[in-house]
């Protein structure tokens, strides 16, 4: 049977992430665990698949949005706990251009055995 998943645990995946500590976010996924982008070039946005594939994209994007930061703003797990949902603001500065990041978003985790096995990323878009 599957681990129960508890809303401590998306607080504890928020704040690796606010960490910006690549390794410590990739304790949390499987080892082939996908992680689908806000953005990309389909539907889906870009799927990584692995944590090298997770870990080598954080870290670039760490790199030009070095401040990046995610203001919970509420969370919780399904009642079967293999679901959970994480409400932010996401917020930084782009060092490649200057620009300033504030969007609300989501995140959409599906865990197996305690660790993400998909994390799905939704923000708004200003246009």
């Amino acid at each position: 049977m599957a681990e129960q998943v508890s809303e401590a645990l998306v607080a504890e995946i928020e704040a690796a992430f606010n960490s910006r500590d690549v390794d410590r976010i990739l304790e949390y996924f499987a080892e082939d665990g996908v992680f689908a982008t806000a953005r990309g070039p389909v539907k889906e946005g870009i799927e990584l698949r692995g944590k090298q594939a997770i870990g080598d994209f954080l870290r670039e994007r760490f790199s030009y949005i070095p401040d990046m930061y995610w203001h919970p703003q509420y969370r919780f797990v399904s009642a079967c706990g293999a679901y959970g949902v994480s409400y932010w603001v996401v917020t930084g500065t782009d060092l490649r251009n200057g620009s300033k990041l504030e969007l609300n978003g989501c995140d959409l985790f599906r865990f197996q055995n305690g660790k993400l096995v998909h994390k799905d990323t939704f923000w708004k878009a200003i246009e």
